[in-house]
């Protein structure tokens, strides 16, 4: 009986890439997330290194590369931020992997999943944030989950243009 979906894990596609486009996209996300606090205020409801990270992890299919992806995004975030060095590294390091590790057991080629995907990652990456502040790191945070739900939600519109626009680089064989 035949099968129409990929009924192993070297099935699915691993998208390739040109190499500039691993630096130019990353560095790119890092230069707007860093301005777009000047530019809209209290309103910058979007985390463009996650939706990069995220991307390319569902793309690669592999967790380890998600990791150093996510963990490479996070610190230098950190670096341009006024956050304690390593709290982005390790919530981006852990999206990375899950990304990846998601997308080696399903196709997530279908637009609907990619932004649930997207949205519960950025949640989950907000609760990390605030878990290393709070309870590791024992600092006072102000935070506000309806702001976190207001960036689960802009990360999803981010990445919906955005995803498009990335997977047009990809190099088909």
């Amino acid at each position: 009986m035949s099968v129409l979906t990929a009924n192993s894990r070297r099935d699915l596609e691993i998208h390739r890439y040109p190499a500039p486009l691993y630096v130019i996209a990353p560095v790119i996300a890092l230069v707007v997330q860093a301005l777009m606090p000047r530019v809209l205020g209290r309103f910058a409801y979007f985390d463009l290194p996650l939706v990069v990270t995220v991307y390319f992890a569902l793309g690669r299919r592999s967790p380890i590369q998600g990791m150093f992806m996510g963990g490479i995004m996070g610190l230098f975030e950190d670096a341009l931020t006024h956050h304690a060095i390593g709290i982005n590294g390790i919530a981006k390091t852990v999206a990375g992997y899950l990304a990846a590790s998601v997308g080696i057991r399903i196709d997530v080629q279908n637009t609907a999943i990619r932004l649930a995907l997207n949205f519960v990652l950025s949640l989950f990456c907000s609760g990390i944030v605030v878990f290393v502040h709070r309870v590791l790191l024992g600092l006072e945070m102000q935070w506000n989950w309806l702001a976190m739900l207001y960036e689960a939600i802009g990360n999803s519109i981010v990445a919906l243009f955005l995803f498009p626009l990335l997977d047009r680089f990809q190099i088909r064989d």
